[in-house]
């Protein structure tokens, strides 16, 4: 993934590890990385999507 343009849906999935259904479940919660809605998609910015990993609390599973 190129770091200068913005992320979407599937790209946060892929640098994240988890499916892309589980984003839009953490957006209708107001939970996850923050996303801003261009149009009728959602966008990220990778700093944004990567502060929001490094912020996570580290919890044992």
């Amino acid at each position: 993934m190129n770091a200068s343009r913005l992320w979407g849906i599937k790209d946060v999935a892929e640098y994240l590890g988890i499916p892309e259904q589980t984003l839009y479940q953490w957006r209708t919660k107001g939970y996850g990385p923050p996303g801003r809605r261009v149009g009728k998609y959602v966008k990220y910015l990778p700093a944004d999507v990567e502060r929001w990993f490094r912020e996570l609390p580290a919890e044992v599973a």
